[in-house]
């Protein structure tokens, strides 16, 4: 049970991942570019952890200084980049595109995997795998035909998936030794930090300060669609393997999907169904 429950943790992850579009675009309509989001994003997430700790649970801000590779990791080689790549992604190509190039994270996170913890890949991880990934690609709407990509977009894509399964590959070293809300709070201390390398925080709260709407939107970015799902998702690597979690956490373009489709009024295609079904085969395959 305690297994199971780890898994409904990555799921919810997984999802509330999927809705980070509905934010992103309505900041981009408003004029920001991907790294004031991604700055946004990062910065917020590390001002309101921190206030967080600082009344409930001071022993979080504890660790070993020899430690701080594994949040270099989490914060930097992961967060920061995967989200300044993912979020140029979409700009350049449709969101549909971008969310399948991100998830190739799954099969860089069970090849990973196997290196270095000697995980199992055993056919059923395996067959699940390539169901999960057959399932975005359904769901971004590859095998209708109408998407096109460029060399750039491309490379983007393919980095931010890469990117994207470090956070689980640096997470699972850093919880051996510290719990998830440690985990969360120095990933966001490293990739928070770093952000504020990318774009004026300065300018950008006080474009966001002067539109309640904008406030709303950004408080929704960083607490819900970013917070709330890297606690879940860190709490599930506690007792699931990181590949599992990977392909589990593949829920997220479905969601995405669908979340287009209540927000913004895109048609619900038979390839998002498709696409929800095998999601759904693989998460029941990794049982």
């Amino acid at each position: 049970m305690k297994k199971y429950g780890s898994y409904l943790l990555i799921l919810l992850a997984g999802s509330i991942w999927g809705t980070i579009g509905l934010f992103n675009r309505t900041l981009n309509a408003a004029g920001f570019a991907p790294r004031d989001i991604v700055m946004l994003r990062n910065l917020g997430s590390l001002v309101l952890l921190t206030m967080i700790f600082l009344l409930a649970d001071r022993s979080v801000f504890r660790i070993r200084l020899r430690h701080l590779p594994y949040f270099f990791g989490t914060g930097i080689i992961s967060v920061l980049l995967f989200t300044l790549l993912y979020f140029s992604c979409q700009q350049r190509c449709s969101l549909a595109m971008a969310a399948i190039l991100l998830y190739t994270a799954p099969i860089f996170v069970v090849l990973l995997s196997a290196l270095l913890w000697r995980e199992p890949n055993t056919k059923r991880k395996l067959l699940a795998l390539g169901v999960a990934f057959l399932g975005c690609s359904f769901a971004s709407g590859v095998w209708s035909g109408g998407l096109a990509i460029t060399p750039v977009s491309l490379l983007m894509g393919l980095g931010s998936g890469l990117f994207y399964a470090a956070y689980t590959i640096f997470s699972r070293y850093a919880l051996a030794y510290y719990k998830p809300m440690t985990v969360v709070y120095y990933t966001f201390v490293f990739a928070g930090l770093g952000s504020v390398f990318l774009s004026d925080p300065v300018q950008a709260v006080s474009a966001i300060s002067a539109d309640g709407r904008l406030l709303a939107v950004t408080v929704g970015l960083v607490a819900f669609s970013s917070v709330l799902p890297y606690f879940l998702y860190t709490r599930g690597l506690v007792d699931v393997e990181g590949g599992k979690a990977s392909i589990l956490a593949s829920i997220e373009p479905v969601v995405a999907s669908v979340a287009g489709v209540i927000a913004f009024g895109e048609p619900l295609s038979l390839w998002v169904v498709l696409g929800l079904v095998c999601i759904l085969t693989a998460i029941y395959l990794l049982k």
